[in-house]
């Protein structure tokens, strides 16, 4: 996630050479493309963070420190 990024509500997600913008809510594919399972992977992350996500979406606006997020386990 990036400081004052534009809209809608979005965070990059980078595996190897792929990139994607992910939508915070619904949780979708913004732009780019990522390897299915690395997809799957992000989404499942992504949904049991997604308030965390929104939350810190609305911190970057700010200009405001984002609070870490847990990685999938």
């Amino acid at each position: 996630m990036y400081h004052r990024d534009h809209s809608p509500p979005h965070f990059h997600a980078t595996y190897g050479e792929h990139e994607a913008l992910i939508g915070i809510d619904p949780i979708r594919v913004i732009e780019g493309k990522l390897p299915s399972r690395a997809q799957s992977f992000v989404f499942e992350w992504a949904a049991m963070h997604q308030e965390e996500l929104a939350a810190d979406w609305d911190r970057a606006r700010r200009g405001d420190t984002l609070l870490p997020i847990r990685p999938l386990t």
